[in-house]
């Protein structure tokens, strides 16, 4: 498959860490099939789902889900500061991951959680992405081993204009 859809500078960021290669790929099918809905700057759970469908071809031992909040039975809960909020929110800024990579259920793992903003939203509620990243990496409970935040272009040509692994 031909990464002529990434610039090499996201391909390089990407590929630093274990899921980079899967990830590449399932960019590269969401920019080669369905940029439409970049180019038309659809909604990004839309953006969020076309991603997660293709990565989850890339990644077939995982389950690849969407806005997952369950920790076993129980709902997540992210406590980082101005962002905790109750875990059955879904009016304002949740705390609800874009996508998760993880094994489900009580024993489960948690692999990889990405945090999607389009290049037309609001750049201050960048930060707060990040910052759930953190949460997810780090809050006990929940460990994801990788975080990563992707930033799409939805305002010219489609593309992935930065792309960043959260520590």
């Amino acid at each position: 498959m031909s990464y002529l859809a990434l610039s090499e500078p996201v391909i390089r960021t990407l590929t630093q860490r274990e899921p980079g290669e899967a990830i590449v790929h399932a960019l590269n099918a969401l920019l080669l099939e369905d940029s439409y809905l970049l180019e038309v700057d659809a909604n990004e759970r839309s953006i969020t789902f076309r991603l997660a469908f293709h990565l989850q071809g890339f990644m077939p031992d995982w389950k690849v889900d969407c806005e997952y909040n369950r920790l076993g039975s129980a709902p997540k809960e992210l406590d980082v500061g101005f962002l905790s909020v109750p875990p059955d929110d879904t009016d304002a800024i949740t705390v609800f991951p874009d996508i998760v990579v993880h094994q489900r259920g009580p024993a489960g793992v948690n692999y990889l959680i990405i945090e999607c903003k389009k290049t037309t939203s609001r750049k201050t509620i960048f930060n707060r992405d990040i910052e759930k990243l953190v949460g997810y990496k780090h809050q006990q409970d929940l460990a994801y081993t990788h975080a990563l935040f992707l930033v799409l272009s939805t305002d010219g040509a489609p593309g992935v204009a930065a792309a960043r692994w959260v520590d």
